[in-house]
């Protein structure tokens, strides 16, 4: 994500190396949030659908399908279902909901003939989940390697077909599962290390700001709407460099989630992302952009400042990276024993 910084926007200093190329491109208006394209069409009939006909599963193919085409929707439909009747077949006839959850999360972690001995784990070797194929539910299934957005929406999408009370909610540039137990009691569980994982710890561990918690952008359970708006993240981050469409997406999950922080920062920097391909690229200085395109300038200025602004006045905090390296060290650890255990 990037923004411009105030002292930029307020005393219009030269873009310095932000502006490589000086080539005169058109000038283009600030992006209608209605455009009306087939992946945006798909998107909105699923974000319209009633929530008790939400089929997570179905919805995240669908995104995942505008990442890559070849996604085989009845196959891996498929292969859930097929999964999921495996584990279920493990339930005791008297189980409780904990026990029905401690089944699911072995029937993925622990080796055995409900997973066909190959185990789901965490994908060691892409810890930021920089290859955005490796998010897409197909390729987990394939490659048994997931992450914090594959792992935890593939253990609710099981939960819920196996009747548990089980969503998902999200945590700073992470996604989690919520269980709710017969106690009526919700329980996070850390799908990345098929654990469990207290508040506490996420607000220490990722810097969640009490202000964050209050306004409940962090650790709520989200409904099955909601869900699908989460899942819509990783299609803004492959629209990265699209900043057009990216910003049609974030549009479409603040429609549904006006509290989804992600997509306010997604939809932040695609502000940035159009100022730099239609003004940094082209004009040496802020000064230097002609009368006649300066408002645009100003309202690309401005709601890149704005959305930042919006995401900070609910509690987000930008990642440190004293954090990064924390993580990656966490990382670096687990390679270690791993290594050391064979």
């Amino acid at each position: 994500m990037r923004r411009l910084s105030t002292l930029v926007i307020g005393t219009l200093l030269a873009f310095g190396a932000c502006g490589a190329s000086l080539a005169a491109t058109a000038t283009q208006p600030i992006p209608a949030r209605s455009a009306q394209t087939a992946d945006l069409q798909t998107l909105r009939a699923l974000l319209k659908t009633p929530e008790s006909e939400l089929d997570l599963a179905r919805a995240k193919l669908a995104i995942d399908r505008q990442i890559d085409p070849e996604v085989d929707v009845t196959g891996t439909l498929r292969q859930l279902d097929a999964l999921a009747a495996r584990i279920k077949a493990r339930f005791p006839a008297t189980a409780t909901s904990q026990t029905k959850l401690q089944l699911l999360v072995t029937s993925l972690s622990q080796p055995g003939p409900w997973n066909d001995y190959r185990p789901f784990s965490y994908d060691l070797d892409d810890p930021f989940g920089k290859d955005i194929r490796n998010k897409l539910l197909s390729t987990y299934l394939a490659t048994r390697r997931g992450n914090c957005v594959s792992m935890p929406i593939l253990l609710v999408i099981l939960g819920q077909k196996l009747g548990l009370d089980i969503t998902l909610a999200t945590a700073p540039l992470h996604v989690l599962a919520k269980f709710r137990n017969d106690q009526g009691q919700w329980i996070n569980i850390e799908a990345t290390s098929f654990g469990t994982k207290g508040d506490a710890s996420y607000q220490q561990e990722l810097g969640i700001t009490p202000k964050a918690v209050a306004n409940g952008i962090y650790l709520r359970p989200l409904g099955r709407r909601e869900s699908v708006a989460v899942m819509m993240n990783t299609l803004m981050e492959f629209y990265r460099e699209e900043p057009v469409r990216r910003m049609a997406v974030a549009d479409l999950v603040l429609q549904t989630d006006p509290k989804e922080i992600t997509a306010m920062l997604h939809k932040g920097g695609a502000y940035y992302d159009l100022l730099k391909q239609r003004y940094m690229s082209r004009y040496r200085s802020p000064a230097a952009i002609p009368p006649e395109e300066r408002a645009e300038f100003e309202a690309l200025s401005e709601g890149n400042r704005t959305w930042f602004a919006k995401a900070e006045a609910l509690g987000w905090t930008e990642t440190t990276q004293a954090q990064d390296v924390n993580y990656l060290q966490s990382i670096q650890r687990t390679k270690d024993a791993q290594q050391g255990g064979r």
